[in-house]
């Protein structure tokens, strides 16, 4: 566990946790590959997971019937994929999908809300670092509409 407590330290969302709640939240990750066009999650499915990635790029998605899908923002290496873990019914929203090799760390969504649940001050910590995460999708998605349907 301790290599993966040393990841999570070095990932920007967890580098300024404190060292405690790094070394309880260690026994939530683990290591995921996707390659390129592999699915994370998708639309509707339980949320059981949210990612830290190391490293690629991960498309989010929004099927429309008839349509292609809509890519409404693009991730990289030090940002996070999902935070529909935190929301009943703890399902996902959108697609996620590996746009080239990409390497994350999954962090297990039970044993998060139980941590959170059990410690109120490391729930509070992830809610003010996931509250930011929450609103630059709304917006990144809120962009993507207007650029959809703002054209005539």
């Amino acid at each position: 566990m301790e290599g993966l407590e040393r990841i999570l330290s070095e990932h920007p969302f967890f580098a300024t946790f404190p060292k405690e709640h790094r070394e309880l939240l260690a026994g939530c990750a683990k290591n995921h590959r996707f390659n390129a066009g592999q699915f994370l999650f998708h639309e509707h499915d339980p949320a059981n997971e949210f990612f830290l990635i190391r490293h690629g790029k991960i498309a989010l998605e929004i099927v429309a019937p008839g349509r292609e899908p809509i890519v409404f923002e693009t991730l990289q290496d030090g940002d996070i994929v999902g935070a529909s873990w935190l929301v009943p019914p703890y399902r996902w929203m959108f697609d996620a999908r590996a746009v080239g090799l990409t390497r994350a760390i999954g962090m297990d969504a039970a044993c998060l809300r139980g941590k959170c649940e059990a410690d109120h001050h490391l729930g509070y910590e992830m809610m003010k670092r996931f509250l930011p995460i929450l609103v630059g999708r709304l917006h990144a998605t809120r962009l993507q509409i207007l650029d959809v349907y703002g054209k005539h």
